[in-house]
């Protein structure tokens, strides 16, 4: 009897292990409604489920190289693909929008541009260009199959001269575009530097930072140890220490990416781009634009305003409490400014002229 029983409860142990392995078939599968909590979840994938991350691989005059991206949220209406700064940061610091636009039901999409965060580096400055990053962003495009029905670029600081470069080419695929905290002249962007910021400083610090520039000696520690209390904390990021994403995307920085292009430090420019000016091409962008700054930012916020009125269909946010990282210090205005006017772009109430 004994014998008996052992061998039932073998017998009913593995036919309950079959039945707990086995596949079920899929049950029939149901349209979430429109707007609805599931549909933004909805998988857009078959298979093996990988957290919407998608390896794409960008052709270049220097072979093939692969890019990260990770989409967030399902919206067929509004997608935002989101272009870091730095140059040569990461999306991480981007991880704030996941606090403010799911709940909107907006769809954004991280992407670390080739050189940055999860994406190959070639470790080639020669691939340190605009015109090929620009290419970069529209293969970037195409595979995630964006168009002018749903596609939002939103280029923060050295992106947002990306996405304004990609706008003036291929914004026939655009439905709206975000200048986020950059000027759209690098020349004024570093006249603001020196007649404006530099004179906020105290006289004798700021004597030491030029100095040291004098002498070109940037690897001294002096440097940051100078302009990290005196020019970061008041214009880059005025919450200190800085929020975690940020210090974590800038601890990642691609210092010959950031330096070949920007130059040593965020006091002014002198890297490949110290000349690039697109003002005088502005009337020639067309999409709904948004044009965001910051009263403390590096950039100028009167210059900010102005770029809003140059474009065809322009509205501008700045920032009363915001700096260059206005997503982070004034973070209530920012996104509340970014959800309107992606909204009403969507829902065709938007309206050239507007302050946020």
């Amino acid at each position: 009897m004994k014998n008996f029983f052992s061998l039932f409860a073998a017998a009913l142990l593995s036919a309950a292990l079959v039945t707990g392995c086995s596949q079920p078939s899929a049950p029939a599968e149901t349209v979430a409604p429109a707007g609805s909590l599931a549909a933004y979840f909805a998988p857009t994938e078959t298979g093996v489920q990988d957290g919407n991350v998608q390896v794409i691989p960008i052709s270049t005059p220097k072979g093939t190289f692969k890019v990260w991206t990770k989409r967030f949220g399902n919206n067929p209406k509004i997608k935002v693909l989101l272009l870091n700064g730095g140059p040569g940061a990461t999306h991480e610091y981007f991880e704030c929008m996941e606090n403010f636009l799911p709940k909107e039901g907006i769809e954004f999409i991280y992407y670390d541009q080739l050189g940055c965060g999860n994406s190959d580096n070639p470790k080639d400055t020669a691939m340190w260009s605009l015109p090929r990053y620009v290419e970069e962003v529209e293969q970037v495009r195409q595979a995630l199959k964006l168009d002018n029905t749903n596609f939002y670029l939103l280029g923060h600081s050295w992106g947002g001269i990306l996405a304004a470069e990609y706008a003036f080419k291929y914004q026939q695929h655009l439905k709206g575009l975000v200048i986020s905290n950059m000027m759209m002249s690098c020349p004024a962007y570093g006249k603001y530097a020196d007649d404006v910021l530099a004179k906020q400083m105290k006289p004798a610090v700021l004597a030491e930072i030029r100095k040291i520039e004098a002498a070109k000696d940037f690897a001294n520690p002096r440097y940051m140890g100078l302009l990290e209390p005196n020019f970061y904390a008041e214009h880059l990021c005025r919450i200190v220490p800085n929020p975690e994403p940020v210090s974590r995307s800038l601890g990642k920085i691609n210092q010959s990416l950031y330096v070949t292009m920007q130059g040593p430090s965020e006091f002014g420019i002198s890297g490949k781009l110290t000349h690039w000016d697109r003002v005088p091409d502005l009337p020639k962008l067309t999409v709904p634009f948004l044009a965001i700054g910051g009263k403390h930012d590096t950039m100028d916020p009167e210059h900010m305003r102005m770029i809003a009125t140059k474009v065809k269909n322009g509205a501008s946010l700045i920032c009363p409490n915001g700096s260059h990282m206005s997503m982070y210090d004034d973070q209530q205005t920012y996104m509340a400014g970014l959800v309107k006017f992606l909204k009403a772009v969507d829902d065709g109430s938007f309206k050239a002229g507007t302050t946020l």
